[in-house]
């Protein structure tokens, strides 16, 4: 489908890829990653044509239709669910060719794009679009809101819709779980699962990356290496090949130094010149291993907590909400020392009002809250990103908090986070948001608070730094509050899963992985409201009521496929597309959709 051969790929002065070779076949689901600089978004733009290699070849099967997600903020004023039916660019340009012809009388026109509809499953494209907004979080009546009345994130949502929806046999996605809740992301695992082309994903994700990819392409020190497997397999794969390298650069060495040795001793003796050239001749041609280095640029810890007593935060009866709007009602709620809580729920369900109330930023309504008079807490959540000081360095930001601190001390401390050089003094303004947000984390983590309060702190983090904040979580000895829809994080940070539901706080009792099921399993019940009563109408029934039951399903699927039949029949005749037949021709076609989707139901509810 795509071969890289020796491809050679310089932005500026940087080389990303040098002599680059690889195949990537059709149906397959890869995951690119890669250090952040390293080439993965510039790859990319090679493959849609954005850049030129500046040696070897590129080679694109012709043909094939390639889709991305785009990164640009959409700036419209049109429906949310418009917006993402335009991403079926074949089946929109149908309709509105449609709306042409019967405007200027083509009747002939009209009925062959009818014909073409009908045979793209068109009509079915608003539904289509509503299941994509249902499963990416949007709520039903916000379908029709324009695109301008969202922020940011949930405009770029709508990017993801709109890259879903469309017809191709090749799809880009870069960073696409970076605005989406864990809920969400669930959902799209599922569908990226049964896509039927080929799928390429920048992510930083490593839990999305195990259930989505079954190859990864790894740039490093300007090359493509591809594994088998998940992101799991390649990091055992590669653990194992950095381990062979650095055994073979040891052999090496040893080698090396043996000749060196020889040569230096015997250089100039005559009777050992031939010896000598010989063995100069070999070093020439070895080929030189290089030393492994997998040091993280990331590396920092919690300095032990502040010590405070129990109970932290104790909730009695508390109503939360915003005005008049009420989100979450009578919670009961305690934290103690050495507590690990996460928070799990759907995006609005309330986890992000719990955390804001449990760190002071948000009053109750009605209730008591207890804290601790020695509660030192560290809260992060996103809008703190926006709060830095941005005409201040890394550096003065820790000076604000420390003043008596070292600059030396200061400065080795930020260099844990990779704010090392000219990096520590530079003003953030240009910083990117992953960098701002590791500096957030970084005020935090000096401050050595004995409760830490973190709203999806993973959001721009790259793979190496995810890792870094796990491994200084696992060894805090504070109290930590979670809400992440990083699932690695969740596994190997919290003991104790809490449930945001229907304006309560309830513990789950199952672990992230059921949590996933729960989810996929609360949404189906949610679109097939109807398909889970007949159901249930049915499975209690003894198994001689079930065959008579399913006579019953098979009887009315047989009428509505004859029904189905008499339709296309009618709707067959070019005289149907007249003028004068206009409101009829509607009625029929919305009579068909109709029809299509109670056949799907029953035929659903059969084999159920």
């Amino acid at each position: 489908m795509i071969t890289l051969n020796k491809v050679t790929l310089q932005r500026g002065t940087k080389t990303l890829l040098q002599q680059a070779s690889v195949a990537i076949f059709a149906k397959q689901k890869i995951g690119l990653v890669g250090k952040n600089g390293s080439g993965k978004s510039s790859l990319f733009d090679l493959i849609l044509g954005k850049l030129e290699p500046d040696k070897g070849d590129l080679e694109i099967q012709s043909n094939i239709k390639i889709t991305h997600l785009s990164q640009s903020i959409p700036n419209t004023e049109i429906a949310a669910i418009e917006y993402v039916m335009q991403g079926d660019q074949e089946t929109s340009a149908i309709f509105e060719r449609l709306k042409k012809a019967e405007k200027n009388g083509q009747y002939d026109l009209v009925c062959q794009l009818h014909e073409k509809l009908y045979e793209l499953d068109g009509y079915a494209l608003k539904s289509k679009a509503g299941k994509i907004l249902n499963g990416l979080g949007f709520q039903a009546d916000e379908h029709e809101k324009p695109v301008n009345d969202f922020s940011g994130g949930w405009k770029m949502r709508l990017n993801l819709a709109q890259t879903l929806i469309e017809r191709s046999d090749l799809m880009l996605l870069d960073e696409p779980t970076n605005h989406l809740d864990l809920d969400a992301i669930i959902w799209l695992e599922k569908w990226l699962k049964d896509y039927p082309g080929t799928l390429m994903v920048i992510s930083h994700d490593r839990e999305f990356l195990d259930h989505v990819v079954s190859r990864i392409l790894h740039i490093e020190q300007q090359t493509l290496n591809s594994y088998t497997g998940n992101y799991s397999d390649f990091e055992d794969q590669r653990a194992l090949k950095l381990a062979q390298q650095q055994a073979h650069f040891v052999q090496q060495q040893k080698k090396l130094k043996h000749i060196n040795r020889f040569i230096d001793r015997f250089r100039y003796k005559a009777t050992k010149a031939k010896q000598v050239q010989s063995r100069i001749k070999a070093l020439e041609r070895m080929e030189q291993v290089s030393e492994v280095h997998r040091e993280s640029p990331f590396q920092f810890e919690f300095k032990p907590a502040k010590k405070c007593g129990a109970p932290l935060i104790k909730i009695d009866d508390v109503t939360l909400g915003y005005d008049e709007k009420i989100v979450l009602r009578h919670i009961i709620f305690q934290i103690d020392p050495g507590d690990r809580i996460g928070l799990l729920g759907h995006n609005g369900a309330g986890k992000s009002t719990l955390m804001k109330c449990l760190s002071g930023k948000l009053l109750p309504l009605s209730g008591h809250i207890f804290r601790n008079p020695a509660l030192s807490i560290g809260y992060f959540a996103q809008e703190l990103v926006e709060q830095l000081n941005f005409d201040q360095s890394p550096l003065q930001h820790l000076q604000n908090i420390d003043p008596k601190a070292t600059i030396s001390t200061l400065r080795n401390f930020l260099g844990g986070f990779n704010f090392s050089g000219d990096m520590a003094l530079s003003k953030i303004t240009h910083f990117s948001g992953g960098e701002k947000a590791r500096l957030v984390l970084a005020l935090i983590v000096w401050q050595t608070p004995c409760l830490l309060i973190l709203d999806e702190p993973t959001n721009h983090l790259d793979l190496e730094m995810r890792e870094a904040l796990t491994l200084a979580l696992q060894n805090y000895e504070g109290a930590l509050i979670l809400v992440s829809h990083d699932r690695h994080l969740l596994k190997t940070s919290v003991e104790q899963l809490y449930l945001v539901n229907n304006q309560s706080v309830e513990e789950f009792t199952g672990d992230v992985d059921d949590y996933a099921q729960w989810v996929l399993e609360n949404k189906k019940e949610r679109s097939e409201t109807r398909t889970n009563d007949e159901y249930k109408k049915t499975n209690d029934l003894p198994n001689t009521q079930k065959q008579n039951e399913l006579k019953k399903i098979e009887q009315r699927l047989e009428k509505c496929y004859q029904e189905k039949t008499k339709l296309e029949k009618i709707l067959a005749n070019p005289d149907m597309y007249l003028p004068q037949h206009a409101e009829q021709l509607k009625q029929l076609l919305k009579q068909l959709s109709d029809l299509k989707k109670q056949i799907n139901l029953l035929e659903e509810t059969w084999l159920m």
